[in-house]
């Protein structure tokens, strides 16, 4: 018999990455039952044939995406679509009373006309994009609190923005100098199949993607102006690495003032205190990829280069957890006024 105190969860686009990395993650979350596993291609089959590893784990049939039959089920939906999907969904959902956290891109961007010049799609209603509360954890903690819906954050800006808010915020940096470079592993595309993502293509090798296109540079740029108090724009260049999870996040900014390394992990430090999944790096140590696998952390490091006056910084997360599934969990667990970690309390597979 189901406990009363559970919260319902419903998970929409069970059959992709961040679908399944949801399952495995609310598996072991202690407030929390998954009462539907939803897809809209692969309804009455049961999960276990499109994801082998859950047999005997999550002995479930799919469910089709009809709202009505959703709200019945839940108290909370995550919406793993595809952009343009969720546009369409949430509103029906809310409307049926329950909480969203939608993992799309869908609600991040609240001008309309920019989401559609990036993501080539319709833009959601301007009433309910106004309604998504942009959920990085770390940065908007208040924020979530008690909402019904969040738009989690994406995978590149979360590394992204995590690295860099706290020397904007203390102007540290020149907004205006800043240059991204990101790299991301393969499950970042989606389980879809494409030439890009082919075996052949991404073995040993290591390519530029969407330079200067990229769907997330007007999400960085959207909230680097928001804590800047100024329009922030950035450089950013995407790479496509041959490895299945993580994302390196490397930035370079000219420094305002002179600041050493020990100043920058002091600061950080200090900022990111009490927000236990960001761990800040000693001076001269930089995070990789695979110190954070399968774990929920970003982790970030320095270098300061007083012969240039430029500061590099390198935030590393695991894309499926942190960037995607993780941080959806941190979100709920904020917007029901639960302890931040619970469900996620990980160490990172290594190696």
């Amino acid at each position: 018999m189901t406990d009363h105190k559970m919260l319902r969860a419903a998970i929409v686009g069970s059959t992709g990455y961040g679908g399944v990395e949801l399952i495995r993650l609310l598996q072991h979350h202690p407030l929390v039952e998954i009462t539907s596993v939803i897809s809209s291609s692969s309804s009455g089959v049961p999960i276990s044939e499109a994801f082998p590893h859950l047999t005997n784990i999550v002995e479930r049939n799919l469910d089709g995406v009809v709202p009505a039959e959703i709200a019945e089920r839940a108290d909370v939906v995550f919406t793993a679509t595809p952009s343009g999907v969720s546009s369409k969904l949430v509103p029906q959902l809310l409307e049926a009373g329950l909480k969203v956290i939608d993992l799309s891109g869908d609600f991040r961007l609240k001008d309309g006309s920019v989401y559609e010049q990036w993501y080539k799609h319709d833009a959601p209603k301007a009433e309910v994009l106004a309604q998504a509360v942009y959920g990085l954890c770390e940065i908007f903690v208040e924020e979530v609190a008690d909402v019904d819906f969040i738009s989690n954050p994406g995978c590149y800006p979360t590394a992204t923005l995590l690295g860099l808010i706290p020397a904007i915020s203390s102007g540290w940096i020149d907004p205006t100098s800043i240059i991204i470079d990101a790299k991301s592993g393969v499950s970042g595309a989606g389980r879809g199949t494409s030439l890009m993502t082919h075996y052949a293509e991404i073995n040993e090798n290591f390519k530029a993607y969407k330079v200067n296109k990229h769907q997330h540079i007007p999400e960085i740029e959207q909230l680097l102006s928001h804590v800047a108090g100024e329009q922030v724009t950035v450089t950013f260049t995407t790479h496509l690495a041959p490895m299945t999870r993580g994302i390196m996040s490397t930035m370079y900014a000219s420094l305002v003032g002179a600041y050493t390394e020990e100043d920058f992990v002091e600061l950080y430090r200090q900022y990111y205190k009490g927000r236990g999944f960001v761990r800040v790096r000693d001076q001269g140590t930089w995070p990789a990829t695979k110190e954070v696998l399968g774990s929920n952390y970003c982790d970030i490091g320095f270098s300061v280069d007083s012969r240039t006056g430029r500061v590099t910084f390198v935030s590393v997360i695991d894309n499926v957890v942190k960037g995607a599934a993780g941080q959806a969990i941190q979100n709920l667990n904020l917007m029901m006024g639960w302890e931040e970690s619970l469900g996620l309390a990980l160490t990172p597979v290594y190696p």
